[in-house]
C-alpha cells in the first residue's frame, strides 16, 4: 500500500550524522553510539483530522481484511508507514482487553483499577506488538535484497517465544539466546515449538544480551531486541488500544513492570503522539515497577539518575530479571517526560499481589504482580488518589508461570509461607460426606 507518510531513525542524543531510513540495518547511531529511535513526519500526519483518524483505525478494527484487524496495522501509518501490504507478518496481535476489576479496586482503596491483559496475545505476552513489526520490516528488507540470513534476540523467555513464532510464520530463521536453567518450562518450549535455533548459555541475560551484540555486528544476522527501536513502534499500540477502550479518556496513571525497559518508551510514546495529533490533550503519570531482586532503573531513580548496572538477582518475575537495561536513557527520557516514578516490589509482595488479583477473577502472572505491588505502595503513600483511574499493564500470560502459581498455593515459595494458600480438599465419594464438608466450608 503507497504511502504518503514517512519515518526514520534518528540518534536519541541529536548527532547530525544519526539520520537513517528504516530499511538500514543499525541498531546504535554509528557518530556517537547512542540508542535509536523511530520519528515520525507529524507535519504529514496532521494532514488527517483527529477524528478521521480516529474513525480510520475503528473501521479497520472489525475488516475482513486480516493485517487490518491486528490491533498494530490497524494503525499502521503511526507504527511503520513504509511497508507493503504483502510483508506484513500478523498473528492476530493486539487488541487485547482492558479489563475493569471493581472488587480488586476496593482491595486496593481505588474507585477504578483496570488490567490491560496484553498477555492474551498469540504468544501470550505484549513483545508479540514489537515483534510484528520487527519481523515484517526484515520479511521487507530480505525480499530487497538485504544480506540477512537470520533474525536473533537474547530473551528471558517472552521475546524469544514471540521472535520464534512471528519468523516462523514468515518462514525466516530465528535464533535465540537464553540463560540456561532461569526461565520456566513454557517459556522454553515455545520457541523450541516454533522451529527456532535455541542456545542455552550459562550466564544470565546480561550476558546473553553482551553476546547477542557482539553475533549481529554480522549484517546476515538482526537484532530483534528491543535496543532496536522497531520493536517500539509496535508496542507503543498499548497505549493508543487503552485511550480507545476509555472511550477517549486518558488514564490518571498506568504503571507497567519494567525489565529491558522498551516497555515505558513505547507506552510513552504512543501517548505523546495521541496528543501531538489531537486525539488526547493529557498524558498520565507512569510508574515502572521492578522487582527488588533486579531494580537498576529503581536505584538509578534514587540517585538522580545515576545509573549503575547491577547483577540480578532470583526473582520469579523472571521476564524483568535483567541488571543492565539497554534502553535505560529512553526510560529516564520517557519518565521525565510524564513526572514518572519507580517503585519495587519484594518476592513476597509480588506473589501476594498477584495471588490477590487471582482471587478477584484476573490470573495475573509475577510481573503483573510486581505493578500490582507498586500499586499498593502508591496509593498508601497517597500518591495515587482514590479517585484516579489506574490502569495496570499484564504483560503476559499467568499460564506462562504456572508453577510460580502452584508453589505459592503448595507453601514452596522460598521467601516464606503464603497468606491465602488454597489446595484440594479430599473427601469420602458420598453425598452426606460432600454435604458435610461444603456446610463447613462455605
Amino acid at each position: 500500500m503507497p504511502s504518503s507518510f514517512h519515518a526514520e531513525f534518528r540518534c536519541l542524543q541529536g548527532c547530525p550524522e544519526g539520520r537513517h531510513p528504516l530499511d538500514e540495518i543499525v541498531y546504535r547511531c554509528p557518530a556517537c553510539g547512542g540508542l535509536l529511535e523511530v520519528v515520525h513526519d507529524l507535519e504529514a500526519l496532521k494532514t488527517v483530522e483527529a477524528g478521521a483518524w480516529r474513525e480510520r483505525f475503528e473501521r479497520r478494527l472489525i475488516s475482513a481484511v486480516p493485517w487490518e484487524r491486528s490491533g498494530v496495522w490497524a494503525r499502521r501509518e503511526w507504527v511503520h508507514p513504509l511497508l507493503e501490504d504483502e510483508d506484513l507478518v500478523t498473528l492476530g496481535e493486539g487488541s487485547t482487553p482492558l479489563v475493569e476489576s471493581p472488587r480488586l479496586a476496593e482491595e486496593e482503596g481505588l474507585s477504578h483499577l483496570w488490567v490491560k491483559q496484553c498477555g492474551t496475545s498469540h504468544t501470550g505476552s505484549f513483545k508479540d506488538l514489537g515483534m510484528t513489526v520487527l519481523v515484517s520490516a526484515v520479511k521487507a528488507m530480505v525480499r530487497a535484497g538485504k544480506p540477512i540470513r537470520a533474525v536473533a534476540c537474547a530473551s528471558t523467555g517472552d521475546t524469544s517465544a514471540a521472535l520464534a513464532a512471528y519468523a516462523a510464520a514468515a518462514g525466516i530463521p530465528a535464533v535465540v539466546f537464553l540463560p540456561a536453567g532461569k526461565i520456566s518450562t513454557a517459556q522454553l518450549l515455545q520457541p523450541l515449538a516454533h522451529g527456532a535455533k535455541v542456545l542455552a548459555l550459562e550466564t544470565d541475560f546480561d550476558g546473553c544480551m553482551t553476546i547477542v551484540q557482539a553475533i549481529t555486528r554480522d549484517a546476515g544476522i538482526y537484532l530483534a531486541n528491543s535496543m532496536n527501536s522497531l520493536r517500539v513502534e509496535g508496542q507503543k499500540t498499548v497505549a493508543l488500544e487503552i485511550v480507545q477502550q476509555l472511550g477517549g479518556r486518558v488514564p490518571d496513571w498506568v504503571v507497567i513492570p519494567g525489565g529491558n525497559l522498551g516497555n515505558v518508551s513505547a507506552l510513552v510514546a504512543g501517548f505523546e503522539l495521541l496528543r501531538a495529533l489531537g486525539l488526547t490533550e493529557a498524558m498520565p503519570r507512569v510508574c515502572v515497577a521492578q522487582a527488588e531482586a533486579a531494580n537498576p532503573l529503581y536505584l538509578a531513580s534514587q540517585r538522580g539518575w545515576d545509573f549503575e548496572a547491577v547483577v540480578a538477582g532470583e526473582t520469579a518475575a523472571s521476564a524483568i530479571r535483567i541488571g543492565n537495561p539497554v534502553s535505560f536513557p529512553k526510560a529516564v527520557r520517557a519518565l521525565e517526560a510524564v513526572d514518572g516514578i519507580v517503585r519495587q516490589a519484594s518476592e513476597a509482595q509480588l506473589s501476594e499481589a498477584a495471588a490477590r488479583a487471582d482471587r478477584a477473577g484476573l490470573f495475573l502472572d509475577p510481573h503483573t504482580g510486581v505493578a500490582l505491588a507498586a500499586v499498593e505502595q502508591l496509593r498508601a503513600e497517597e500518591t495515587i488518589a482514590r479517585d484516579a483511574e489506574v490502569v495496570v499493564v499484564s504483560t503476559a500470560h499467568a499460564l506462562k508461570f504456572s508453577e510460580h502459581k502452584a508453589a505459592y498455593h503448595e507453601g514452596r515459595l522460598p521467601h516464606g509461607a503464603s497468606r491465602e494458600p488454597n489446595q484440594p480438599v479430599a473427601v469420602e465419594a458420598t453425598t452426606d460426606a460432600v454435604r458435610g464438608l461444603l456446610d463447613r466450608l462455605l
